[in-house]
């Protein structure tokens, strides 16, 4: 099982293999040079929009943090092993934890989707960030209610309901009022 201290083990090696200073990979992800540190060092893992651009500057796929082994054929994840995969808090400097992520395809070799259960946690209402990063996410509502920022425009979906979107626009998801919510969320990133 990949755990959140391996995740930051593989970026390390990755960007040392590279011959990447942590400084110049903070230019290249444009986040902060303390962050990358607590990644790195700490085990302590923000949304997946800082983990994507962290991907993007080394050149590497997301899954590369967190593939376990590299299995050709289908993966199949029962729901007793949901845990199996690699859970992300997003956690970065200035926002606050409100989604825990469950990867569903942590083995898959070759992968072009990143399929997750996340869990969300409500909170204030404006104590969210916008992030952007490059690809397109697809969400399906399973349980709760959310609501998605997206640009200038703001959706609310029930159990049920689903959104496909470009995840270069400035978006932002939450749980809506003060209800849980789990969702399916499959997110793509070109390489």
């Amino acid at each position: 099982m990949t755990s959140k201290k391996d995740v930051g083990e593989k970026i390390s090696a990755i960007r040392k293999k590279l011959n990447i200073p942590i400084e110049e990979l903070a230019i290249r992800s444009s986040l902060d040079v303390e962050q990358i540190k607590q990644i790195e060092e700490n085990g302590y893992l923000p949304s997946l929009s800082p983990l994507i651009k962290i991907a993007r500057s080394l050149g590497v796929s997301l899954g590369t943090f967190v593939d376990d082994t590299e299995q050709i054929g289908p993966v199949v994840t029962l729901a007793e092993e949901k845990n199996k995969g690699a859970s992300f808090s997003n956690k970065n400097l200035k926002a606050r934890s409100h989604m825990d992520f469950f990867a569903l395809a942590s083995d898959k070799a070759g992968r072009h989707m990143e399929p997750f259960i996340v869990d969300i946690r409500p909170g204030d209402a404006n104590d969210y960030m916008l992030s952007s990063h490059e690809g397109e996410e697809f969400i399906y509502v399973l349980e709760g209610a959310i609501e998605i920022n997206y640009g200038k425009e703001v959706y609310v979906l029930n159990t049920g309901d689903s959104i496909y979107y470009d995840s270069i626009v400035n978006h932002n998801v939450h749980a809506y009022r003060d209800t849980p919510a789990k969702i399916i969320a499959v997110i793509y990133t070109p390489l």
